[in-house]
């Protein structure tokens, strides 16, 4: 199971991500820390291209192992928008979808199509039938998105608080095959 490292989400291009792309990766979630924050644990204040760089040689060899397929997110004129991805954390036939957008570029469906290109694309995959999105209780943008990209509510699951904005309720949504 490999998926393409190129996906075509309309507006939007979705690549593997690439060492080049650090710096800008590093801008980008710096800039966005307000929005982040609170549900990301790892966006925080010391967030710098060296993390940046871990994170994207972190994604090549998750990628290598089949492990999770990290996208960068960009629009039509090449500006990076955000970074979206397939996780196969949530067992055999699952992959989950994790997204996050630039501050300056949200409120544009960015996020609902990138969610909805990897949907078609992880269907497509052999071996998967379902495709999920978590996120806490709180995070009512990540809702919606779920939402926006036909994804149907399946259950909520309690667990421990990582960031400083989560309340320890995950939301999980799913779209199967």
């Amino acid at each position: 199971m490999e998926p393409p490292e190129v996906v075509n989400a309309g507006e939007l291009l979705l690549k593997r991500w690439e060492p080049a792309w650090a710096e800008e990766a590093a801008g980008a979630i710096q800039e966005s820390l307000p929005e982040l924050q609170p549900f990301m644990p790892w966006a925080h204040d010391g967030y710098d291209v060296e993390a940046a760089r871990s994170y994207v040689e972190l994604s090549a060899n998750n990628w290598a192992e089949g492990t999770a397929f990290n996208y960068a997110l960009f629009t039509a004129a090449g500006e990076l928008v955000g970074s979206s991805g397939l996780m196969t954390r949530m067992g055999p036939g699952t992959l989950e979808i994790g997204y996050w957008i630039h501050s300056a570029h949200t409120g544009r469906g960015y996020a609902t199509a990138a969610v909805t290109a990897l949907t078609r694309v992880a269907l497509a995959l052999r071996g998967i039938d379902r495709v999920a999105i978590r996120h806490d209780v709180a995070n009512v943008a990540s809702g919606a998105v779920a939402a926006k990209a036909g994804f149907t509510e399946v259950e909520r699951v309690r667990r421990e608080p990582e960031a400083p904005g989560e309340t320890g309720v995950d939301v999980v949504w799913e779209r199967r095959r």
